[in-house]
């Protein structure tokens, strides 16, 4: 199964990426993704994988809008398709809802394909609005190209209408007090998502006093001015898991430390490959970095769960399970790494090279249309554009190989294999270094595994992290896919939890 980022598609992607930081307010923003962007892509496919649709535009959206933040969009998009397993457990006899409590199975005669559609559009609807609320119009208008009443709000357990919407509700509530901050409730810190916990870095932007801790970095906007961003949802270690016992409950063992051989041969490693990126790997860290249609992680693993129903024709009722289990996958295991994160504080790359490189040459990566050359090694800066430098926050573990090596166990255990089988098509420094453009390159993702492995790599390539980060980060992600799978076996109702 072959899935294809058309070049007009991402030259616009890029296009309003370039230009979403001159939007002056969400009223009049114009969305990169519209309905009538996503069907042809939800021809001849099941409702679950047309709502999936659905959350990619709302994600895609989001990220435009405001900024990646990957840790909050992991939470919407797992929550979601929570309520939407919630509402369709109620026409199966064996499943087992999360959150929603208080209502009767329907009996075997109403179990059918155009209650449990109606049901699950909306709870979907409905949290989508939540999670997503400048693109309630997209999703208006999506219910009424399906039939329904978007303003029908009933809350009567025995219609499909009534179960849909109570499945939203009852999932809206249940995470409202899950230390996400997603309304600014903490007391003192009413902003939404504002640190509640005060994180300072021990490094500022200017001032470097340890070496092995994280360390704000300056970035350049096109208008030359320069920012640092603030550490990303230093707290996320504290939302609530779904199916962890705990954030911390597979915490890896330290990093390498300054000193050691190990980090300096991890250091020299990622100045090596950096500097020697092919068009292959360059558009490797790209895609890995931004994704299809800039969804982060949690929304790129449900790109490809939605090749796997593509390409196995699911089924509606497969397709909400799979759904579900993956992005319940993707959402604990940010809040596993964002525990290691913010437990270690350890340093990025770009420090460290700065570090185990000063007063030295190296051949590096010179900057957007300079290609490679010999460089001061405080000069040395990850393949990324000046805009976005690298991820504003710790390094260890490495969330892109958390979260794909959770995601590709998870997709290997639901399918029984790890076949995959996806191909992509990108431009080389399309989103990088748009004056040295490659041929391009078709992208090959045999494996599950491969994908994720691939993936982790890739923040090694780019000069995001070091080797440890991104070993450490896939061994934790398959011991988070391997817990939520015992829990989505309990409420499908194969097996005790």
């Amino acid at each position: 199964m072959k899935f294809f980022i058309s070049k007009k598609r991402f030259s616009l992607l890029v296009l309003v990426l370039v230009f979403s930081s001159v939007i002056a307010n969400a009223q009049d923003y114009v969305p990169v993704m519209t309905l009538e962007d996503r069907l042809d892509d939800m021809d001849d496919q099941n409702l679950a994988y047309q709502w999936s649709e659905m959350a990619i535009l709302a994600t895609a959206n989001d990220t435009d809008r405001i900024a990646p933040r990957p840790t909050v969009t992991s939470r919407f998009l797992a929550l979601i398709f929570v309520a939407v397993f919630d509402a369709w457990s109620a026409f199966d006899d064996a499943a087992i809802p999360v959150y929603m409590e208080g209502y009767d199975k329907f009996p075997s005669e109403a179990q059918t394909l155009a209650n449990k559609e109606k049901a699950i559009s909306y709870a979907a609807y409905h949290t989508l609005r939540e999670y997503y609320p400048y693109d309630s119009l997209q999703f208006k208008k999506f219910m009424l190209h399906l039939g329904y009443d978007p303003d029908d709000t009933s809350l009567d357990p025995t219609t499909a209408v009534g179960i849909g919407n109570l499945a939203a509700q009852a999932t809206i509530k249940a995470r409202y007090h899950d230390g996400s901050n997603q309304y600014g409730e903490v007391e003192g810190f009413s902003i939404p998502y504002s640190d509640y916990t005060n994180y300072k870095p021990v490094n500022t932007v200017d001032q470097l006093n340890d070496y092995d801790r994280w360390q704000p970095k300056y970035f350049t906007r096109d208008s030359g001015e320069k920012f640092a961003p603030s550490c990303l949802t230093p707290y996320w270690q504290l939302v609530k898991p779904i199916a962890l016992k705990s954030a911390d409950q597979f915490r890896p063992g330290p990093p390498p430390k300054v000193g050691s051989e190990q980090l300096q041969k991890e250091v020299e490693e990622v100045v090596e490959l950096q500097a020697n990126l092919t068009d292959e790997q360059r558009a490797l860290v790209e895609f890995m970095r931004d994704g299809p249609q800039s969804v982060q992680q949690a929304g790129h693993w449900l790109k490809f769960a939605q090749q796997v129903s593509k390409r196995d024709n699911h089924s509606l009722d497969e397709d909400v399970k799979m759904f579900f289990a993956n992005q319940v996958t993707a959402m604990d295991a940010f809040i596993a790494s964002w525990d290691s994160k913010m437990f270690y504080d350890s340093a990025r790359p770009f420090a460290l090279v700065h570090h185990y490189f000063k007063g030295k040459e190296i051949t590096g990566w010179k900057g957007p249309g300079l290609g490679t050359g010999t460089i001061k090694g405080e000069e040395w800066r990850p393949y990324s554009p000046s805009a976005f430098l690298c991820p504003p926050f710790p390094s260890y573990t490495s969330g892109h190989s958390t979260i794909s090596g959770a995601c590709a166990e998870l997709l290997k255990l639901w399918t029984g294999s790890d076949y995959l089988d996806v191909q992509v098509e990108l431009v080389p420094g399309a989103l990088t270094e748009p004056q040295a453009l490659g041929e391009p390159i078709i992208l090959d993702f045999p494996t599950f595994t491969q994908a994720a492995e691939m993936a982790g790599i890739s923040r090694v390539m780019g000069g995001y992290h070091i080797q440890a980060d991104n070993i450490a980060g896939l061994e934790l992600g398959r011991a988070v896919a391997h817990q939520v799978w015992d829990f989505y076996n309990y409420h499908t109702g194969q097996s005790n939890y």
